[in-house]
């Protein structure tokens, strides 16, 4: 069993048969988060598309490390601990020292175009480290950008047109998005990703366009004959519970 399998027991049921998990009775002393770091300085702020792809791929870049995804690793057991539960995860921002410090705690930086972000580490949160405590989570908003066409090969994480949500707050529903997609890949097609860094495109379609890729009551369905898997948000932050907040859709 891969270190995602629960991730794909108990949010794509429909694909692996078991019924999904009931986490609802967690004791909040366990409860466990993943710190994503986005390097956002003063002089010259990285542009939101890129941020946001970087921090999609360094989130799925620590689970399936070797440090995590072997049963030997010596991040396994947190990763495993973490996953178990909700995927929760935190965005701040950092720049300067603060950003230099960070790198010497356990994680992956991603680096796209002219932004750079860094998955952490998912300790429990009473525990986290005083260098990640310090660090703002509010302020982390980019202005939109235009960011171009989807490179090919790439797959893409689709943003909801009708939900705003900030720069900090989709970073962490772009990385819940790769691990769904991750979680459900082929073993063969998963490695090709991984061999590449997790390449991928973060886009915001038209309304229209949005209604369309949304699995909707089909989920099974969806994923088999158009690729794509819905994030649906659990409404602690910014947005309510139910919310789909992102639909990954596989490299064609």
């Amino acid at each position: 069993m891969t270190v995602l399998q629960p991730l794909a027991d108990r949010y794509a049921w429909w694909l692996r048969r078991p019924a999904p998990q009931d986490t609802s009775d967690e004791d909040p002393a366990e409860v466990r988060a993943m710190p994503i770091v986005l390097r956002i300085e003063k002089a010259l702020p990285p542009s939101r598309t890129a941020l946001l792809e970087a921090a999609a791929a360094a989130a799925i870049a620590v689970c399936l490390d070797p440090r995590a995804a072997s049963d030997e690793g010596e991040w396994h057991a947190e990763v495993s601990a973490w996953i178990d539960g909700r995927i929760r995860k935190v965005a701040r921002r950092a720049r300067g020292a603060h950003w230099d410090a960070v790198q010497a705690l356990p994680g992956v930086t991603v680096r796209v175009g002219d932004a750079e972000a860094r998955a952490l580490l998912p300790w429990k949160v009473a525990e986290t480290p005083y260098e990640v405590r310090r660090l703002q989570i509010t302020g982390s908003d980019l202005p939109a950008d235009s960011p171009g066409p989807v490179p090919a090969g790439a797959p893409v994480l689709w943003l909801n047109p009708d939900v705003p949500m900030t720069a900090g707050k989709a970073a962490a529903q772009v990385g819940h998005a790769t691990m769904l997609l991750a979680a459900l890949l082929p073993a063969a097609e998963l490695a090709t990703w991984q061999a590449a860094g997790f390449p991928c495109a973060v886009r915001t379609p038209e309304p229209a366009d949005w209604k369309l890729l949304v699995p909707g009551d089909d989920p099974a369905g969806a994923w088999q004959s158009r690729g794509v898997v819905a994030v649906r948000d659990a409404g602690f932050t910014e947005v309510a519970p139910g919310t789909v907040t992102v639909v990954a859709q596989r490299a064609s």
